[in-house]
Formats: structure tokens, sequence, C-alpha cells
């Protein structure tokens, strides 16, 4: 019989169910999307001569050049703040505070009591001494000149620490400098609608509270940007600040003086280089006063003059349509605002008024401060809902995949949602936490030049593309980690990130890649019969180390899958053709990989089919 060609469309659908999703594919992993064919995906490196683990979990990575044009790169966590430069890593991580301390020791315990007034700490953050004395309990002063994290809060005057020693003897003595650096976030949200939460007497006893009563604990997350060679550093949600590569990586970030002290998220917008904040207090330095949809914006071309007088261009406006502003980013002639419902349009006018604000669209928010990206001025993002495109107008992308992203996309850990554009590609992708799981564990990519989707489990918590660095940069996360960081810390608890070149060879740092796609089921042939499979011949592009095909087949959609006879089928790069002897009216086919090395574009499969009984 002549051979029939399996056609497969390209791109995953989620949306059919396996056998309306004939001629096509239902699930993959490790698997894009390129000129109409599945291929394997490309792999990651670690970054750098040797891998660095970071303290937290990443939210941001920001890659910019300094004036000179060298590069650097920026890495945001829960807990830390780093900057890299000429391959080493430096803690910029901005100073809170700084006060004198005493220290109280019990004999043959490693734990020290740090006695400060007005320490301002919390458990877990990070506090570096200097200056100390007395050799206290025993432990001498160079144990204690070191960083530690803070292990429990016990009063507003008292905190513990994990000495690198313990103590001989029982005493309060010592003194010493105690720099601390600002409050460390949280990995992960948290929404309380328990016994207590809003304010003392609201409503009465044994009565529910009502949605607008819950505490949400926001997992922490950084915006960086640049304002020429300065690195611009807004903690959403909080105060904003910068860092000059010219001070060293041996300097910290510092505060922006004159600017807002509380704000959701900032930009610099250009050509007119203004700091926006957006989000952030009606009344300078009064943290209070934050409105979640007012934007204030700087004098031009100085970041540290928000104060509006009658010569300077300095400024505010309030938005509408939303409670909270969640996201912006630089687009065509513009800067795009997100709110949780809405998108406006902040453009640059000029004197008196500086900026314009127009809506663009309603019931299109966001999800989380970085969910969207722009490419070559057209913005692509994600909403608790839905996927949406601006190119003029706002538009939602049809999506093969969309109940299975957002019937599966844990909404309380929505702020660590984030979008990583790879142009080489042509693809925006997103990861998100699974209901089963609290941390990133699966990614959804788009592509724009093909318009199909994929979908799969590689968890990145911040991904940067390709531009300063000749790889995209992206980071993982590990909350169970403990290997050691870039700087010794005295009683570190767990947690680190790591950060990769993606797109670099086709393993996962050395390990071998498990990738896999599925095809619908689809009728061997027409009419109610069975049919009976002699063979088939694969296609197979440039590919490298050997690889598994399956063949799945049942009677009826609704009816168990059955392997042929002979399955599973390792295919060669010299493989000319299979035997199979597989017997059913409709078949699946899975193409599967896990070689060190190995790597495959899927062709087009020809089958030697012809009719059978049904015994």
């Amino acid at each position: 019989m002549p051979l029939l060609r399996l056609f497969l469309k390209p791109g995953v659908d989620k949306q059919n169910t396996e056998y309306g999703a004939e001629g096509g594919w239902v699930d993959s992993d490790y698997v894009r999307f390129r000129y109409g064919l599945p291929e394997k995906m490309g792999g990651w490196t670690q970054f750098g001569s040797t891998l660095v683990s970071f303290v937290g979990s990443t939210s941001n990575i920001f890659t910019w050049n300094d004036l000179e044009g060298s590069p650097y790169a920026a890495l945001g966590t829960n807990r830390k703040v780093y900057a890299f430069y000429g391959g080493a890593w430096a803690d910029i991580t901005p100073i809170r505070a700084s006060g004198a301390c005493t220290f109280s020791t019990t004999s043959g315990s490693t734990t020290v009591v740090v006695n400060d007034a007005a320490h301002g700490a919390v458990q877990g953050d990070f506090v570096t001494f200097s200056a100390v004395s007395g050799n206290p309990g025993g432990i001498t002063n160079a144990s204690l000149t070191n960083e530690f994290e803070v292990q429990e809060v016990l009063t507003t005057g008292t905190y513990t620490i994990v000495s690198p020693t313990s103590a001989t003897s029982t005493t309060t003595a010592g003194a010493a400098t105690a720099t601390y650096q600002i409050n460390i976030g949280g990995d992960i949200s948290f929404v309380d609608f328990g016994w207590g939460t809003g304010t003392w007497g609201l409503s009465t006893w044994g009565t529910p509270r009502p949605a607008s009563a819950a505490l949400a604990l926001l997992a922490r997350v950084w915006q960086f940007d640049n304002f020429g060679q300065l690195l611009i550093l807004q903690l959403v949600d909080g105060g904003i600040y910068e860092w000059d590569p010219d001070s060293g990586l041996g300097t910290r970030a510092t505060a922006i003086s004159g600017a807002p002290t509380k704000s959701k998220f900032a930009l610099v917008s250009t050509p007119d280089r203004h700091l926006v904040c957006f989000g952030t207090e009606s009344t300078l330095s009064s943290p209070t006063t934050q409105d979640p949809m007012f934007v204030r914006f700087s004098s031009q071309e100085d970041i540290n003059e928000f104060v509006a007088t009658a010569t300077n261009t300095a400024g505010g406006q309030r938005l509408t349509d939303g409670n909270e502003i969640l996201s912006a980013l630089r687009s065509r002639g513009q800067i795009l605002i997100w709110t949780d419902l809405s998108i406006h349009g902040q453009q640059f006018l000029g004197p008196p008024y500086t900026f314009g604000f127009q809506q663009l669209g309603a019931n299109c928010g966001i999800i989380s401060p970085h969910a969207a990206a722009d490419v070559n001025g057209v913005a692509y993002w994600m909403s608790k809902d839905a996927f949406f495109v601006f190119d003029g107008t706002v538009k939602k992308i049809p999506c093969t995949v969309q109940d299975y992203i957002f019937e599966d996309l844990n909404i309380a850990q929505a702020t660590a949602v984030n979008v990583g554009i790879n142009t080489q590609f042509n693809e925006v992708t997103w990861f998100y936490p699974s209901l089963s799981s609290d941390y990133i564990n699966r990614f959804v990519t788009y592509n724009y030049m093909e318009n199909v989707w994929s979908v799969g489990t590689m968890s990145r918590t911040a991904w940067t593309d390709v531009g300063t660095f000749e790889k995209p940069l992206a980071s993982e996360y590990d909350p169970l980690d403990t290997d050691a960081t870039i700087t010794t810390i005295y009683g570190l608890t767990a947690g680190r990130s790591y950060l990769y070149n993606q797109e670099d060879g086709v393993d996962a740092n050395g390990v071998a890649i498990d990738a896999f796609i599925y095809s619908g089921y689809f009728d061997l042939g027409d009419g109610d019969q069975m049919l009976l499979m002699q063979k088939f011949i694969p296609d197979f592009k440039r590919q490298v180390g050997e690889l598994i095909v399956r063949l799945l087949l049942r009677a009826y959609p609704q009816a168990s899958a059955v392997a042929s006879s002979l399955d599973p089928y390792t295919i060669t790069p010299t493989t000319q053709f299979v035997s199979t002897r597989a017997r059913g009216r409709q078949i699946q086919l899975r193409i599967e990989s896990d070689e060190l090395g190995g790597w495959w574009r899927y062709g087009t499969l020809r089958v030697d089919v012809q009719p059978d009984g049904m015994r």
C-alpha cells in the first residue's frame, strides 16, 4: 500500500479532547515549535566560571552597560541584592540602620543574644558587626566581626544570632556596632482571612469578615532600571534606591534622596528621562499617604527632585479604573501602565503638563509586576484569566492551552508570575506556580511569529533576554538548598537561587533533559474499520543521539490506550524504518528523549497501514 503521511499542525492544543485535537499535539515538555515543527529546546549552563548560589528567591535580573561599555548585571532576591562585574559578584543590599549593641552569652552555647534598644529587625534579617570589643563570653572579637542572620526576635530590644564558636561563660559583655540591611521579604505570599484579621472591633463575634479585611503578605519583588549608568532599584511596595558602578562592587545601594519612600513600581521614561514612580505617595516622604493609583514623576534629568515647581517638570497624576497599579513598561512612544483591571498610556507632552494619560483598555488587568513584555513596540501580558496583546489596540490572544493554564494556576502566588523574552526564537514565556506548588514549577510559551503555544515544567523565577550578555540569563530557586553563598553568613537558613546561561548547549548544566511531545489521537483510515500499521519511516532533522517513539492505540475515544506489541521503538540517526505490527482505529504518537547531548527536530512521519479485521 502507499505510505500515509502524518501531517501534524504546530502548537499544543489542550482546549480540545485528545481525539478532538486530531492532526495536532496535546502535550509537551522542553519542546518548542519552530518553522512549524517541534524540536527539543536548548539547554543551559552556569553563568560565570563557577556556579554561584544566592540567598533567597530571585524576582528580577537586570543587565546594562556603564558609560564605558562595560557589562553589569543585577540580581534581586527576597532577601538580598547582588551586582556582577568583571567576573565577580558582590552583595549591594541597602543598609537600613546601624547602632551600638552588646552581647549576652550562655556557657557552652553558640546562641548569642544581641542587645540593641531599637534594632528594628525581623526574623531572617541580616546584621554585620564591626568594632567588636571585649571578647564577650569568651567568643573572640574576630568571631563576631562577621555577617549573621537574625534567628529569633525576642523583644524590640533583643534578638539572637548563631556564633561560629561556643561561649565559655554566661555573661552580658562586649560592645560593637551593628549594621542592619533592609528588612527581608517572603519567598511566597500569604493571604489571611482568619481570626484577628482586619481592624480591632470590625463586625461582631462569630460573623465572617468581608474579603476586604484580608491581610495580604506578598512575596518580595524587585524592579530594576537604569538612569544612564546608575542602577535604579525599586522595592515593589517599598523604597527606591540607586547604585553607581563607579563606586565599585564594595559599596551598597543607597536610598534616592528626595524620592518617594513607598511605591509599587518605577521606570525611567525615554527619551525625556524622568524617574516615574507608580502607586506611590500623594505626599512625599509620607508612606501612610501611599495611593495605589497615583503616578508621580521627577523633574527631567533629576531623579532627586519630585517636588513640582514653576521651574521644573516634576508632577503627578491619579489614574482611575482599577484598585492598584501593578506594573509598567516602556513601549513604542509611551509608557504602558497596568492596574489590576485596566491598561493606561503615559506619553511625554512637554511643558506645562509634562505627561498626558489615557486609558487604553478595560477588563484586561495584569496578574503580577513582571508579567508584561514588549517586543518591537508590541506588548504581551498575562492577566488572571487570559493573555493579551497591545499593538495599538488591546486584544485577547486566542490560546489553545488557556483552560490548562488558568485552571491549574495557584492564584495565591500570582505575584511570582514572571515573563521572559527569547527573541532568538520569537518566544514570550510566562513562568507560573501550579496548584500543587507554592513556587514556580511550570511555563507556557507563545511563539508570536507563528502564533502557536507550548507548555512545560522548567522553573525560572526571573529571565532577561540577550543584549548586554550573549545568552539569555535566567534564575532557578530551591527553597531547601543550603549551599554556601558568595559571602560567609553565620546561621544562614535554607533557600538558594542559581543563575544560568539559557539556550547554551542541549543539556541542563551537564544533566540530560527529559523532553517529550505527544500528538492527539488520529484515525488511521476513514470509516469504521480497524487498521494494521506494518511499519513507519522516521523523519528527524539534525538528530543527535537516540530517542524513543511510542505508538498508543485504542478502538474508541473513551477506550483505554494500549501500546503496540513492539513498543517502545528506539530511533537512532541512521534508523531507516521500523516494523511495528500496531493494530487499532486510533493512534497517538509520542516522541521522548532523555539522552545526554541529544537533540532532534521532528519532520513528517510516514506509515504503512492496511485494513484489518475486528478480531
